[in-house]
């Protein structure tokens, strides 16, 4: 009889410990003096630039409005989620993160992450502003859904691809284009609207193909380029790649000029790249560096020695669009703060902003850059 009692409180307790296994670790308590949330991005593996710039620009935002009092009365605490741009590991990220309970997601990086941890975020009701991600699925979708907890504060790849493709178009008209891709959703909709774009202006590139992500050697893309005598490549991908490429087709001897997107705003870039660097042109947002609205949170960066580069005043952006929308609706609740964000400007450090129905901000410029030693500079 003690036998079997003891097999049976043995065997409750493996099933015990068994059921909080298979629950993993619990988040820890809220604490009622505190609002919890999030920057979620590629905080570690390849593209680890762009997390830094999304963590920085967080934390400096959350720093500044507890300095001031955080908001509702409470002090905001934020939490990091590393999905390496991984898809798969976006949704896990983005239920540990409501687990954690954020109620708002500042990120993430890469369209490719950004769009399955969406829905994650629409079912929990929780505000999730892009700091970064174009593709224009992101808002599309959530839209033709009826999902209005997706946001951004970056521009879409179909404009910036308008852009560039007009621009390119009027150009080189005479020239031969090649146009190429890495496959991910924020390159392969840059490139493909770039390309129709181009099309439109009467230029009709040569060439229009693929690489893939993280690949190391692009003899045979590059020798492809230069059988077809490409005076001009233009590049929907991240730095990382293009710079591989680069360097690779400039031992080659490749002589085209590089016209890419975004993604190469990041000092990583000549830094990978090397003299091969030297001349690239990229798209992307006017600097919001040297606005006046930017002008404090530019010095406290610089004061802590780092360079607000990329997407960190983005980021910092986002926190801010929350943390107004949250003061003035007094909930932070995602449906509600949204539906306030979209009446209303909301003063950022990259200046003013606003949003359509969709969740994208109203107003959407791009300007050209081109890199020459190690820096960028815009034309």
């Amino acid at each position: 009889m003690i036998a079997n009692l003891r097999a049976l409180v043995l065997a409750g307790l493996v099933a015990a410990l068994l059921s909080a296994c298979a629950a993993g670790p619990k988040a820890p308590p809220a604490n009622p003096n505190e609002i919890t949330i999030a920057a979620a991005g590629p905080m570690t593996g390849d593209l680890a630039v762009f997390g830094e710039q999304l963590r920085r620009g967080a934390e400096a935002a959350v720093a500044e409005i507890n300095d001031k009092g955080g908001v509702l009365g409470k002090k905001l605490r934020l939490v990091l989620g590393d999905d390496q741009c991984d898809p798969r590991k976006a949704v896990g990220v983005a239920n540990d993160l409501i687990e954690q309970g954020a109620v708002f997601v500042d990120g993430h990086f890469c369209s490719g992450s950004s769009i399955p941890a969406s829905s994650v975020y629409a079912e929990a009701g929780v505000l999730q502003m892009t700091p970064a991600s174009t593709n224009p699925a992101l808002t599309d979708e959530a839209a033709a859904k009826g999902i209005g907890t997706v946001m951004r504060v970056a521009n879409r790849d179909d404009q910036q691809g308008i852009f560039a493709g007009d621009w390119i178009a009027k150009h080189y008209a005479r020239k031969n284009v090649a146009v190429i891709d890495d496959g991910s959703p924020y390159g392969r909709g840059l490139a493909d609207m770039a390309f129709e774009y181009m099309t439109k202006g009467g230029l009709v590139p040569q060439m229009r193909t693929a690489y893939r992500h993280s690949d190391q050697d692009f003899v045979q893309l590059i020798d492809t380029l230069i059988v077809g005598k490409v005076d001009v490549v233009y590049v929907g991908g991240y730095h990382d790649d293009e710079a591989r490429i680069l360097r690779q087709a400039h031992e080659k001897g490749l002589k085209a000029e590089w016209i890419s997107g975004d993604a190469l705003n990041t000092s990583e870039f000549p830094e990978l790249a090397g003299p091969a660097a030297d001349g690239v042109r990229f798209s992307d947002m006017p600097s919001a560096i040297d606005l006046p609205s930017a002008r404090e949170a530019v010095a406290r960066f610089r004061k802590a020695g780092y360079e607000p580069e990329g997407y960190t005043l983005n980021a910092y952006a986002a926190v801010q669009a929350f943390a107004a929308a949250a003061t003035a609706t007094g909930s932070t609740d995602g449906k509600v703060m949204a539906a306030w964000l979209r009446k209303n400007t909301v003063p950022t450090v990259i200046g003013d902003l606003s949003w359509d129905a969709k969740g994208d901000i109203t107003r959407q410029r791009f300007g050209w850059f081109i890199w020459s030693g190690g820096t960028f500079r815009a034309e």
